[in-house]
């Protein structure tokens, strides 16, 4: 009985010991998992300062005057700011359309590797309104720092990213944050109707941002900072740079984007598109809801009702995707479209013809408040307009990004 008892006791202190091992263990991995952590955020930290270290140079701030038969006399002609970077070393520079829209002057300021800053007078080699991109070109002493153009798709949400502008004129400001969202098309400044794939981020992007590069970790471009919600905190908007990409050669030799042209209109598959064309309420690709007359969609012979699956072998999942893949093909370019009418699979050879002037032309889309005399949404503020100016410009009813359109209504999406 003794024995039984003192053998009792040995396992119990053998199975304390044994816990106490554990716990030792557990506290020891833990303290391991934090150190690693620790370190691997330190990591992170030195090389986000690294990054916008070596992007520095590569970064310039614009100012633009604007000459109108408007301004008083004795008084200064309107001025904007923005922010750029150099992608060739040869002096060409990347921006936002709209910091230099309108613009009778544009002046960049680069920092010299002394630190000490240099001015040149830019010429607009392009401009494309749709994508809200700019090609600039400065007569440079020497060749400049440029930075390297990667790819949105490189990033995921929350990713970090690092901007660097000029906002509020405060030039080569650093801001740091995540991806919050990738391809957000639900949003529509000033309602304008362009190719924007946003992608969405937390870093601060104030009034100056405008043009200013979205840098992964690795120091590379992957997006340019573009818009921001004016009536929230932390909702930043940037377009990706696989579209500037496509715009820059065309920019460079036209100085504008020609763009393809199909000639329909076509909205997301969905059970409401589908009862109002009588198609099954389940399925994948876009619908043509309207086709213009003698257009290219209209002699390759689409219909309405007619279900866009896929492009040169490509699935076609939104009518977003499908306007900008043929815009960006170009004038006097095929495309193979693989279609279903009535439940029946077909293929069409379509050559892509030149937006129409008319269409190219045209004014952008406004808010759904509605518009004031002139064109401009009423009670409502550009949030473009808003990033090119050098303070914020309070008013009633100022609006953030908002999309266009409402619950209920048949939104048709024209594809050029």
């Amino acid at each position: 009985m003794g024995w039984t008892r003192f053998g009792g006791v040995i396992k119990v202190a053998v199975m304390a010991c044994a816990l106490g091992a554990t716990a030792r263990a557990e506290a020891r991995d833990t303290k391991l998992w934090m150190e690693a952590q620790n370190r691997a955020v330190s990591r992170q930290h030195s090389n986000i300062s690294e990054v916008a270290r070596k992007a520095m140079p590569a970064v310039v701030s614009i100012t633009t005057r604007q000459d109108s038969a408007d301004v008083p006399e004795g008084e200064e002609p309107q001025r904007g700011i923005g922010s750029g970077f150099i992608i060739h070393p040869d002096g060409y520079i990347l921006t936002s359309a709209h910091v230099v829209e309108g613009a009778s002057e544009v002046t960049i300021s680069v920092r010299s590797a002394n630190g000490y800053v240099e001015e040149f007078p830019a010429t607009v080699v392009g401009e494309d309104e749709r994508t809200d991109c700019a090609l600039l070109k400065v007569d440079a002493p020497r060749k400049l720092p440029v930075l390297k153009l990667a790819s949105a798709s490189h990033v995921g949400i929350a990713d970090w990213v690092v901007v660097i502008g000029n906002p509020f004129g405060l030039a080569h400001s650093v801001t740091v944050g995540v991806v919050s969202y990738l391809g957000r098309t639900d949003v529509t400044p000033n309602g304008r109707d362009g190719d924007f794939d946003y992608v969405q981020i937390d870093a601060s992007i104030n009034p100056g941002n405008s043009g200013g590069p979205v840098l992964d970790l690795h120091g590379d471009v992957v997006a340019v900072a573009n818009a921001v919600n004016v009536s929230g905190q932390g909702i930043g908007f940037a377009i990706p740079i696989d579209i500037a990409k496509t715009v820059i050669p065309q920019l460079k030799a036209h100085g504008r984007m020609r763009r393809g042209w199909i000639g329909i209109s076509v909205q997301d598959f969905s059970p409401e598109v589908a009862a109002a064309f009588n198609l099954m309420p389940r399925g994948r690709g876009v619908v043509v809801t309207d086709v213009v007359e003698d257009s290219p969609a209209a002699r390759a012979g689409l219909r309405a009702g007619d279900v866009i699956l896929d492009m040169d072998r490509r699935s076609v999942e939104r009518a977003h995707t499908l306007r900008w893949q043929v815009a960006a093909r170009g004038v006097g370019q095929h495309i193979r479209l693989q279609v279903r009418r009535v439940g029946r699979p077909m293929t069409m050879r379509v050559k892509l013809d030149a937006l129409p002037f008319t269409e190219a032309e045209a004014p952008p889309a406004t808010l759904a408040s509605g518009t004031a005399p002139g064109g401009r949404p009423a009670g409502a503020q550009s949030v473009l307009e808003e990033l090119l100016s050098p303070v914020p410009r309070a008013s009633a009813g100022q609006a953030g990004v908002q999309g266009t359109g409402g619950s209920g209504s048949l939104k048709r999406t024209p594809v050029p």
